[in-house]
């Protein structure tokens, strides 16, 4: 496996395994509305002049994506997604970890996820991030936000 930085040109491959990724999350709180599963190709395209993209290949196929970017030492992780056909075989850490050496200059990472969603939480909070804050995001969903800091 090759883990690199995407190019605009993986926003179509990209979003298509982001799509299938978010399933489970959308199945988890019975919302298929969520904003992974219906981002467009634009709004994707967009998120690549704002954000650095890393891609987890295997076989030329993109199985794995993490994008971040950095605003006041603070780098903010989003989406976080691996294959289903791919998952529990370390990917996800090995993308975590290369976006925190991407922005190895970052005081502190921030992320979040579901309160429901027990692999996500349990796998930041295996890679040292921590609970620091909860909102309500609907009657169904509330979100928690997680962070890694780092002693400059």
């Amino acid at each position: 496996m090759k883990i690199e930085r995407a190019r605009v040109d993986d926003a179509e491959e990209i979003l298509s395994l982001q799509k299938a990724a978010y399933q489970s999350e959308a199945e988890i709180y019975n919302d298929f509305t969520i904003p992974p599963l219906i981002q467009t190709l634009e709004g994707i395209r967009k998120d690549f002049e704002n954000q650095i993209f890393l891609k987890a290949v295997i076989d030329g196929k993109i199985v794995g994506s993490v994008r971040a970017f950095i605003k006041e030492g603070t780098c903010y992780v989003g989406r976080l997604i691996v294959n289903p056909g791919f998952q529990n075989q370390g990917i996800g850490t090995q993308l975590m970890n290369r976006i925190e050496e991407t922005f190895k200059e970052a005081e502190r990472f921030e992320l979040f996820t579901g309160h429901r969603s027990e692999r996500n939480l349990y796998l930041y909070q295996k890679l040292g991030y921590q609970p620091f804050k909860k909102i309500k995001g609907n009657e169904k969903l509330t979100i928690v936000f997680l962070e890694k800091k780092f002693l400059k």
